[in-house]
């Protein structure tokens, strides 16, 4: 009996394999504290680190409710609350009702957060510059464009889990 994979399949698999061994280095390199650390300090800002990434998110998927916050980021509901409630006191996000049901609070960013996350993309880019440097500017353009077009088909829920 032939078997039923064949060499399109094998290719695949192996694309796939390599494909997730980077995404582990992607994702291994984004979670060290010390390039977090290395971020807040080229922006200039003073910020824990852990409320610092609730700072982004807040200010890239918002408004967005504490559950959302907490699902995107893999954290408990109740240390997000308390981040979200920390950032508020701060005057870095406000909290406003959600337009379809008012009963849920999203979390906003305000004036001042966006003044932080601001910096906080200016030391992105300087570090983007030295990661990038080398390469054609054609190759970043696909690559971004790609990794949008993963991140959209992610966002999507493909694997069905919510």
């Amino acid at each position: 009996m032939p078997s039923e994979k064949n060499v399109q399949d094998t290719h695949i698999s192996e694309q796939m394999k390599s494909l997730h061994g980077s995404l582990i280095s992607i994702v291994s390199a984004l979670n060290r504290p010390k390039n977090d650390e290395k971020m807040i300090e080229d922006a200039g800002i003073r910020l824990d680190r852990a409320l610092f990434t609730v700072l982004v998110m807040v200010e890239r998927l918002g408004p967005i409710g504490v559950v959302d916050l907490a699902d995107r980021s893999g954290r408990d509901y109740t240390t997000i609350s308390r981040q979200v409630a920390k950032l508020e006191s701060m005057e870095l996000v406000r909290r406003q009702p959600n337009a379809q049901d008012r009963r849920v609070r999203e979390a906003v960013i305000a004036p001042r957060g966006k003044a932080m996350t601001d910096r906080i993309d200016a030391a992105r880019e300087r570090m983007a510059n030295v990661i990038f440097r080398d390469w054609p500017k054609d190759e970043l353009e696909a690559f971004v464009k790609s990794m949008r077009k993963f991140a959209d088909a992610l966002d999507s829920d493909p694997l069905g889990g919510s």
